[in-house]
């Protein structure tokens, strides 16, 4: 297998295969592996396989059109409340997401994150849509599938981005 850090692409166009639950129970795994600062895991994790409600989340998210036709997706959501590192719950779930995203490359499943805080009306949705509490923010969700399309790595480093020792 290629790396599967290097490989990862968005893929945004699924077969109708269902995503399993062992693979959707790997993908959860490896998001709560993640590291979090002060190891204060402020994730939680809604999984979502109802068609009509994956529908209807590109009512209030415009770059989610995919979950239509998505067989499932993860929605990564944060706790607000008795955190001892509050300014890092964002960066703790990015991390979850990444995790995410590599493992689904390792379970040949196709992936893209879709980004929900801070955009207030995407937040708002998505707290309706999934009954959400006041005190836990949807940060992002990601949808799944088997890849009905493929992209090959992209070529992102560039040494001119690198400084070393100083800028």
């Amino acid at each position: 297998m290629d790396d599967p850090v290097l490989s990862r692409r968005s893929i945004r166009t699924y077969t109708t295969q269902p995503v399993s639950d062992v693979a959707i129970e790997r993908l959860l795994r490896a998001a709560m592996a993640a590291p979090s600062a002060g190891n204060q895991q402020p994730w939680r994790f809604i999984v979502v396989t109802d068609h009509d409600t994956l529908a209807a989340i590109p009512s209030f998210h415009p770059y989610a059109r995919m979950l239509s036709r998505t067989p499932a997706a993860i929605v990564v959501c944060a706790l607000t409340a008795d955190l001892r590192w509050p300014d890092f719950r964002d960066q703790d779930c990015a991390a979850a997401v990444e995790n995410i995203l590599i493992e689904a490359v390792a379970l040949d499943l196709g992936a893209v994150w879709l980004g929900v805080h801070p955009l207030e009306e995407r937040v708002t949705g998505m707290r309706r849509l999934l009954g959400i509490p006041d005190d836990v923010i949807p940060f992002a969700v990601v949808a799944l599938g088997h890849p009905a399309e493929a992209k090959e790595p992209a070529a992102r480093f560039d040494p001119e981005r690198v400084h070393r020792e100083r800028w």
